[in-house]
């Protein structure tokens, strides 16, 4: 029988209905790492180690027959943690372009459904074997943003000393797997109690009445800002055309510091500031391909994570969404950041997430075949251009074996009709952007990469402040650390800006 917590909600059931041959529905990062990697070996053993206090990573997708039910997580056992866990090599001289094109063709496979939906990528071979990259993807059924932030933290360490994870008690022995008919019987007796739930739920109304009441009120008031930001679909643009398998991928380095700066010369927050960034650089890259912008706002999805402290380290999804304008056709950044910030605090007092957090909960109620063909359908619907989430991410460095974690670039998966996706996490100090892209529409991803950046140096300018040099741009001291400087922001620019291209002095997309 399944136990609490195994069926998937339908929320993280939509992330398979949303799959398809062109849309990949993992969510991934790179993330970049000082000296040596550690051999196949010792990372197996390592992960191992540390599995049981993850234990979704040991199991795969049941589907019940018919339809008649969502999956359920189940044991696997086949588990082999060498198929999961893979290494690889970049070519001399292993710059960071090289590393992108690799992520690039892994981020483009499909997870395989009859395993547990997770790999990772060891990539050797970084700045000559000075450095090394870790890839790692995981299906967006299994993790949203903060779960698997929550996942780095287990998996990692905190100090520099690998810390002895706690016994997991017992050997694991994987549960039997169940038949097909027992998926079915589950799935009709779970059906068949949910009027029992029901009748909890109106005593629970009756016990606390005005409570209950109240919450109601503002949920549907939430239901009705989403309702209207549906209504209102989203203009047509370059990045809402069919896609295909393949994907590009680049990122930019900003400074937290930075950002919080120019957060508190202009007022908002960290969020509206990287809004604004992203549509200042959309609004470049439409120009320079022949869009007249002007007047023009796109929308964007925001995930908001709804999930409360006592569930951190839970898996599963516990999202909402917010629409947020991206005045693209308007140039002067102080003008853009204000117009965000507004528009973001009306949204936050419309209870717009909580609408959508309603809906999603609504979806548990549909038979997974109707939620299919839902799903498509709003993938389909032209509500928002592109996905923009910000996740924060520790602040403080992780370790791997010993290795510390220098960066870490993230990636949200692509939907049908949508070619662009931009992903922010911030870690120790930083606030990185990654950006995935069809492989054909978006040909040109690194020059948008270069559009956010001049888009953060005239937000900079307008607020007064100096960007600093993103530290990886300079060589290393004598004594192996990185001075920092402060310099203008136009010479900021052009600083993560040389070199780029494959024949440039430095390291492109940095």
């Amino acid at each position: 029988m399944a136990t609490k917590g195994d069926r998937l909600t339908g929320l993280d059931s939509s992330f398979l209905h949303l799959e398809s041959d062109s849309a990949h529905m993992h969510v991934a990062a790179v993330m970049l790492f000082d000296g040596a990697p550690p051999t196949a070996d010792e990372l197996i053993e390592a992960i191992e180690s540390r599995l049981h206090l993850v234990p979704r990573y040991r199991q795969k997708l049941a589907f019940v027959p018919f339809g008649q039910g969502r999956p359920r997580w189940v044991d696997d056992p086949h588990l082999n943690l060498r198929y999961h866990v893979r290494s690889t090599g970049l070519p001399s001289p292993g710059t960071e372009a090289q590393l992108r094109a690799l992520a690039g063709r892994i981020l483009s496979q499909k997870l395989d459904r009859d395993k547990p939906l997770w790999e990772i990528w060891v990539v050797e071979g970084l700045d000559g074997g000075e450095r090394f990259a870790v890839i790692s993807k995981t299906h967006h059924a299994l993790v949203d943003g903060i779960s698997g932030v929550d996942i780095i933290s287990v998996l990692y360490d905190t100090s520099p000393e690998p810390k002895t994870p706690p016994a997991s008690g017992k050997r694991w022995l994987p549960r039997p797997v169940p038949s097909r008919t027992q998926l079915l019987g589950e799935a009709l007796l779970e059906r068949a109690t949910v009027p029992a739930e029901l009748v909890r739920g109106v005593r629970a109304a009756f016990r606390a009445p005005r409570r209950i009441a109240e919450a109601a009120v503002g949920a549907l008031a939430g239901v009705g800002a989403m309702a209207w930001a549906g209504i209102n679909p989203a203009p047509p643009s370059p990045y809402n055309v069919d896609i295909g398998p393949h994907r590009r991928f680049t990122w930019v380095r900003v400074s937290l510091a930075d950002v919080k700066q120019i957060k508190n010369a202009l007022g908002g927050t960290v969020n509206d500031v990287m809004l604004a960034i992203v549509a200042g650089g959309l609004g470049r890259d439409l120009r320079r391909r022949g869009v007249d912008v002007r007047g023009l706002e796109l929308k964007a999805m925001v995930p908001v994570s709804v999930r409360g402290e006592e569930a951190r380290g839970a898996l599963g999804n516990q999202v909402a969404a917010m629409m947020a304008p991206l005045p693209v056709g308007c140039d002067d950044p102080q003008v853009r950041f204000g117009t965000i910030s507004t528009a973001m605090g009306r949204v936050k007092d419309s209870g717009q997430a909580v609408g959508a957090q309603v809906l999603t909960e609504l979806t548990g109620f549909a038979p997974p075949n109707v939620m299919s063909q839902a799903s498509r359908v709003v993938a389909r619907q032209r509500w928002f251009n592109l996905v923009v989430t910000n996740v924060p991410g520790p602040q403080l460095p992780l370790y791997l074996m010993g290795r510390e974690m220098i960066e870490i670039f993230p990636m949200v998966p692509l939907a049908e009709r949508q070619a662009l996706g931009v992903a922010i996490m911030s870690y120790n100090g930083k606030i990185n952007f990654g950006l995935v892209g069809d492989y054909d529409v978006m040909a040109d991803v690194d020059q948008l990469a270069k559009d956010l950046r001049s888009s953060l140096a005239e937000l900079a300018e307008a607020a007064g402040v100096e960007l600093t040099v993103p530290e990886e741009r300079r060589p290393r001291a004598r004594n192996g650390h990185r001075p920092r400087r402060q310099v203008g922001t136009r010479e900021a620019v052009a600083a993560t800006t040389a070199g780029d291209g494959e024949g440039g002095a430095s390291p492109p997309g940095q």
